[in-house]
């Protein structure tokens, strides 16, 4: 990596513009240069065009000098610094880009305005909204633990640069205060990002998608009193750990309107009636449609929602297709799309929708046969092998774990115990009754309603945007890291699902840009994109022994100015050069 000088003569006159580039060599062995940080025109032959006006701090005093190679230093300006170009050094390379996106889509949800009133600063100075917008980014980037972000990923991003701030936002103690500020003000964050995404968007929330998942705790704690980690349904298959419940509430289009924090030990039909109480409480009454999984809703629950004014379709269990089969079988189906037929049975206060995708028969039919296939083939392999009969119960049980439903399908002629350590055989065969049973239910869902006059494609697209929830806890759980969860105390575990879910909030505005600008780009992709610009210190030894130091972001790539363009973004201004007395060791802020 050097420097390297590129002139150009304009109207008579040379120009000297300075970058620094670095050499890679090609497959056909030549050597191409690279352009790694451009840094403008340092020298010129006339004063005037080669003076650059820099900020040096001496002693706390602040004064205006001019900037000049040291081979060509005028005699008649004692305002003068001189720069060894050929000892320029580059530090403290750090992340920028991502850092930089994130602080965009900050101010796009125009948070600032929010936090600064319910954050502000203290009498000593620590401004607690950017301490939350550091940690609603490192969520967002690279997401680990608090103590993580003190020791590590504050000085290897550029998040001091792009907030004008220090290590001080990054101060340990500082982080967990921060978040014992925030839980107050969740409600009041609600309605304001609702209002702003209706702002930017357009976003309409007159259907309402709602379920249930719940996050683990890996180690455990001796509690003086109860708090919500309990022992419940996991939902990640994990039991044996304590677990926090999470109710989240979402638009079709994905867009976040509540969320709840419930004990681990909370069972799923008792979450509703309480959370349609707050939502009415917090944005008062409107004929909403809530869309649901089955298990969510009781009837009771259902009979406050008519009683409410509320609208619901939900998702029925196939099994009650027993009950209601005869009804059924005197209605016809009713094509209302490609690939898409329904039978409507209209019965007291509900009307239920039976629907047929053909899409979905040949996906559940494959996803079955590939299970069953595996299945068998285990099972197989089992009545190959010479095992006593617990070892064979327990290899069975691991088989059936694995066949998941498919597994029902198969009826076992398991070995009685009455010799425990003799080899075991076993027998195996289908059951073509339940198989023929389940063709039958393949790709058709039953759904309930109390919207008996829209129409039934419209209820069938409604019920399959159940997926937007579970896209935003799978976003939850690998891309923002919610667990694992380090916090011992209930409200820092809450405080900690909250600045999850701010994270949340920004790549929700960052997938909908994308989907106007970029289709294709997931918003991890691109915050993988705009890691690669790093932001470097440039050191330059002076003539007077003091350091120039500029901080400088790399130049974009071509991807990169792509989504530029199409977001309408344009970058930053390159922060103003200074010099420094301190040591080029020391010079890194």
């Amino acid at each position: 990596m050097f420097l390297k000088c590129s002139r150009r003569i304009k109207d008579g006159k040379t120009h000297h513009y300075w970058s620094v580039v670095e050499n890679r060599r090609l497959l056909n062995g030549k050597v191409a240069q690279r352009q790694v940080l451009y840094l403008g025109e340092i020298n010129d032959s006339q004063q005037a065009a080669w003076r650059k006006t820099i900020e040096v701090f001496d002693e706390g005093a602040r004064r205006q000098v001019a900037l000049f190679p040291e081979h060509a230093l005028p005699t008649d300006d004692a305002a003068v610094v001189g720069v060894r170009l050929s000892e320029l050094q580059l530090k403290r390379p750090r992340q920028w880009g991502a850092c930089w996106l994130a602080c965009v889509l900050w101010q796009q949800l125009d948070l600032d305005a929010f936090w600064l009133a319910c954050l502000p600063a203290s009498r000593k100075g620590t401004h607690w909204m950017q301490v939350l917008q550091v940690l609603v980014t490192y969520r967002l980037i690279d997401p680990g633990s608090e103590w993580r972000l003190h020791r590590d990923w504050f000085t290897s991003s550029a998040m001091a640069d792009l907030l004008e701030a220090d290590f001080a936002l990054a101060g340990k103690d500082t982080l967990y205060r921060c978040l014992d500020k925030l839980l107050p003000h969740k409600d009041a964050l609600m309605l304001f990002l609702k209002q702003r995404w209706g702002e930017l968007f357009d976003a309409s929330f007159d259907v309402l998608l709602y379920d249930l998942t719940s996050t683990y705790f890996e180690t455990d704690t001796v509690r003086d009193a109860p708090d919500k980690r309990q022992y419940g349904y996991s939902r990640d298959k994990r039991g044996d750990c304590r677990q926090v419940v999470i109710g989240l509430i979402v638009t079709p289009e994905g867009f976040p309107l509540s969320y709840e924090v419930l004990a681990g030990s909370t069972a799923d039909g008792t979450t509703l009636s309480d959370l349609l109480k707050r939502i009415e409480t917090r944005y008062g009454k409107a004929n909403r449609i809530w869309v649901m999984d089955r298990g969510i809703p009781t009837e009771d629950t259902l009979a406050q929602m008519r009683q409410m004014g509320a609208s619901y379709l939900v998702g029925t269990p196939k099994g009650r297709l027993s009950k209601l089969e005869q009804g059924f079988l005197s209605a016809s189906w009713e094509r209302v799309r490609e690939g898409l037929q329904v039978k409507r049975l209209p019965l007291e206060s509900d009307t239920y929708v039976l629907a047929m995708s053909e899409q979905r028969i040949g996906k559940e039919r494959g996803m079955r046969q590939r299970r069953l296939k595996r299945y068998v083939e285990r099972l197989k392999q089992l009545q190959q092998q010479s095992l006593t009969r617990d070892q064979l119960l327990m290899k069975v049980g691991a088989a059936k774990q694995d066949a998941g439903r498919a597994a029902h399908l198969i009826k076992l002629t398991l070995p009685s115990s009455r010799d425990a350590a003799a080899p075991a055989p076993f027998r195996f065969e289908l059951d073509r009754d339940k198989l023929r049973q389940v063709r039958r239910r393949e790709g058709r869902y039953l759904l309930r309603t109390n919207l008996s006059g829209h129409d039934p494609a419209q209820l069938w697209t409604f019920y399959i945007q159940l997926t937007e929830v579970e896209q935003a806890f799978k976003e939850l759980k690998h891309d923002l890291s919610i667990r694992p969860i380090f916090h011992s105390r209930e409200d820092r575990i809450e405080a900690h699902i909250f600045v999850a879910f701010l994270a949340y909030c920004l790549q929700v505005t960052l997938k909908h840009q994308l989907k106007r600008a970029a289709a294709g780009l997931t918003p991890r992709s691109a915050l993988d994109k705009f890691k690669t610009m790093q932001m470097v210190d440039v050191h330059l030894p002076t003539t007077d022994g003091r350091h120039l130091v500029l901080s400088r972001y790399t130049q974009p790539e071509p991807e990169h100015r792509l989504l530029l363009d199409q977001w309408h973004l344009k970058l930053p201004a390159q922060p103003p050069p200074k010099i420094t007395t301190q040591p080029a060791s020391m010079a890194v802020m």
